[in-house]
């Protein structure tokens, strides 16, 4: 310790910012020279939710112990004074004040924090308006077990690179989405999950925008009535919501990956017939179809059923995901004659419901209808890959050979089983490989065993 004692103290200080900063306030009980020196670092991190309490703990004892979490930060604080912060990261739940809270970060925004992580699970708490007013953020990341509000006056970040946001009620106006994107000029990835605001027209546009994850609010079970995109940049999306009454705009230029959950909502289910369109998300798939990479939830599928006029052709998809959770395949011959190029296919699952739809021969991949789908007998698809498989092993078995016997261009099938024992994983790796009747001789079989008790 002696020799560590005689670095410089800037050097020691860098050595402790490496700790977190409780870990590293146990070391001011070392000698004097090192009572302070904890508290001498650009990154602070102070995480209250690793308090427990026991079930017979007194109130009183539990707001004693909370209110030393609460010095301890406020002791820190006041030992920097007017010390540049770069990250900031706080996570505190119940029992807390809100106004230490609101302090604290007041506290950093003034001296110019750069990376701000807030973890929040209070009641009570309405974080300042001057979170989105700063001219030193890089980074903010906001987030809360339960919903809490932010006074959303007006939005200036111009150095704001990364935004995070979840379970957020974000003012009260109804553009806070094109606020948020406006007052960040250089914005590059911004996470939107559960926002409590524009429920009923959201628009997004961001030129610098490279990464964009949307999850909206699914409790109000309704539809929005306008949805916008005007992100050309964006490469990366993943979109979760009910199916809007409109899509003015969807600009996705360079779109390589996205994974898509559109929903449809209580009522459209009710009065959903293959003779009457419940909506029509023909326009969002013309925004996206330059993806090479597309993931479609089960839910979605069922969109492109009920509430889509026409599917664009996605000439750039090398590599496609279909989650398939008991749900009907109506709409996946008609998506997969629109992929010409697809490479790779992934079925998450492959359990489907029987509909009518499966008695057509392009109605549904099964083999109900006696004849091959031309989607299967065209299928430029090289590799299929089938996760999850073990739900009903014989169904599924049965659809894997279908597919054996009808894809003329696969190179290698890969079946992820979920099963508990080996045995099952050789039987049916050996019943495929002996399978007689491959519409592709050089088709390479692979079962993986997923165990699932690991």
């Amino acid at each position: 310790m002696d020799r560590i004692s005689n670095l410089p103290e800037a050097l020691i200080s860098h050595i402790l910012s490496f700790l977190t900063t409780e870990e590293s306030a146990l070391t001011s009980v070392l000698s004097k020279k090192w009572r302070y020196l904890f508290a001498d670092r650009p990154n602070l991190d102070f995480d209250g939710s690793v308090i427990r309490f026991h079930p017979e703990t007194r109130e009183w004892e539990m707001t004693e112990i909370l209110r030393v979490f609460i010095r301890f930060v406020d002791r820190v604080l006041e030992l920097q004074g007017n010390s540049t912060v770069d990250e900031f990261s706080l996570k505190c739940g119940r029992g807390v004040y809100p106004v230490c809270v609101t302090n604290w970060i007041l506290n950093v925004l003034e001296r110019g924090v750069s990376d701000l992580d807030l973890h929040f699970n209070l009641s009570g708490v309405s974080l300042p308006s001057k979170v989105f007013m700063s001219k030193s953020l890089v980074r903010l990341r906001i987030e809360s077990e339960n919903v809490i509000a932010i006074d959303m006056e007006d939005v200036c970040l111009p150095k704001l690179k990364t935004l995070y946001i979840n379970k957020i009620v974000l003012g009260e106006d109804d553009d806070c989405f094109e606020k948020v994107t406006s007052g960040c000029r250089v914005l590059e990835e911004l996470v939107l999950i559960n926002v409590y605001s524009d429920f009923w027209n959201r628009s997004v546009s961001s030129k610098t925008l490279k990464s964009l994850i949307l999850a909206c609010c699914m409790e109000f079970d309704k539809n929005p009535d306008s949805i916008s995109f005007d992100t050309p940049n964006v490469v990366y999306l993943e979109y979760s919501d009910y199916v809007a009454g409109k899509y003015p705009k969807v600009k996705f230029n360079s779109l390589v990956k996205a994974s898509i959950d559109l929903v449809m909502t209580s009522e459209q289910h009710e009065q959903a017939t293959y003779e009457h369109l419940m909506g029509d998300v023909t326009d969002f798939l013309m925004g996206i179809r330059n993806v090479q990479t597309l993931y479609i939830s089960a839910n979605t599928l069922e969109v492109l059923t009920f509430c889509c006029v026409h599917i664009p052709v996605f000439h750039n998809i090398i590599g496609l995901t279909i989650q398939s959770r008991k749900s009907g395949w109506e709409s996946l011959p008609a998506l997969l004659k629109k992929c010409p190029n697809l490479e790779t296919l992934v079925f998450d699952g492959l359990s489907h419901s029987f509909t009518v739809k499966c008695m057509d021969v392009d109605g549904c991949l099964c083999k109900f209808s006696g004849e091959v789908p031309t989607c299967l007998s065209s299928s430029p698809v090289k590799v299929l890959k089938i996760l999850r498989f073990g739900d009903n092993v014989e169904k599924e078995k049965d659809l894997t050979k279908h597919f054996l016997e009808t894809m003329p261009r696969l190179e290698q099938l890969m079946i992820y089983y979920d099963t508990l024992f080996d045995d099952d994983v050789f039987e049916l790796s050996s019943e495929l490989k002996r399978f007689p009747t491959k519409a592709s001789p050089i088709c390479e079989i692979q079962v993986i065993f997923n165990n699932l008790s690991g």
